[in-house]
């Protein structure tokens, strides 16, 4: 006897690897009249998406042809054409490359995240010694390349700037001056080597930061920043928006 229900669960735990979401709720009939343009594009989505989903969840390995006669087994309403015993089979070496994947990912961070802390305490201990670089008790770096003449902000000032961070392999991972366009936000919002470092700043000033991994985002890191790096922000305070100054 066939059944649909383990190859829909084998499809959930594909799914599940994916960020992509494609499900929408659809009326259960087909227009009989469809636009053949928005036909054709939301066959290509539903595939791409379904190949991110694949590709997220290591089973890239498969064979094109069987996938599309599964569609269209599916779609047509048609039992599967896999043994119960099959689709168990299948199941479990999804289960299994997940594991996997998960492993893999999380041996890799925590490598990255033993990496960052090396180069980083290497980096910093080099950077102290520059002359004119000053380090605060937390450990915050800062080296005052144009003085400015306004007053500075307070870590519940709304402050507008102009910045660019890097890592310490030089990549950049952040600009407004690529942008075109400042930012604009309350120290009270950012990571805690900016609320410390705004603070030491003045309007019309620009600013060097050395920030260590336990100012920034530590070993958790986020998008474009692995787990426990040093970042550098050079920064100009163009305005304070909101919040008292300190003259």
């Amino acid at each position: 006897m066939y059944s649909k229900s383990l190859i829909i669960n084998g499809l959930v735990l594909i799914c599940l690897m994916s960020s992509y979401p494609i499900w929408a709720e659809e009326s259960p009939a087909e227009p009989a009249a469809a636009d053949t343009s928005l036909k054709n594009e939301r066959g290509y989505f539903f595939g791409y998406s379904f190949g991110n989903m694949l590709k997220e969840g290591g089973n890239t390995d498969v064979n094109l042809e069987m996938l599309l006669q599964g569609l269209n087994d599916s779609i047509a309403g048609e039992l599967p054409n896999l043994e119960p015993e099959q689709q168990q089979g299948v199941v479990k070496e999804i289960r299994l490359r997940q594991q996997a994947l998960k492993e893999e990912k999380e041996n890799e961070r925590n490598r990255m995240a033993a990496e960052g802390i090396g180069q980083g305490k290497v980096y910093l201990a080099e950077n102290a010694l520059k002359p004119n670089v000053k380090t605060t008790s937390s450990g915050l770096q800062y080296e005052t390349l144009v003085e400015g003449k306004g007053g500075r902000p307070k870590s519940e000032s709304k402050v507008v700037v102009h910045y660019e961070g890097q890592l310490i392999s030089g990549k950049v991972f952040d600009s407004s001056i690529k942008r075109g366009t400042p930012a604009e936000f309350g120290l009270n919002q950012v990571i805690a080597g900016w609320t410390e470092g705004l603070q030491l700043m003045r309007v019309g000033g620009k600013t060097r930061f050395v920030i260590p991994s336990e100012l920034g985002y530590g070993p958790g890191g986020t998008r474009g920043i692995p787990p426990n790096a040093v970042l550098i922000f050079e920064v100009e305070l163009l305005e304070i928006k909101e919040g008292s100054l300190i003259n």
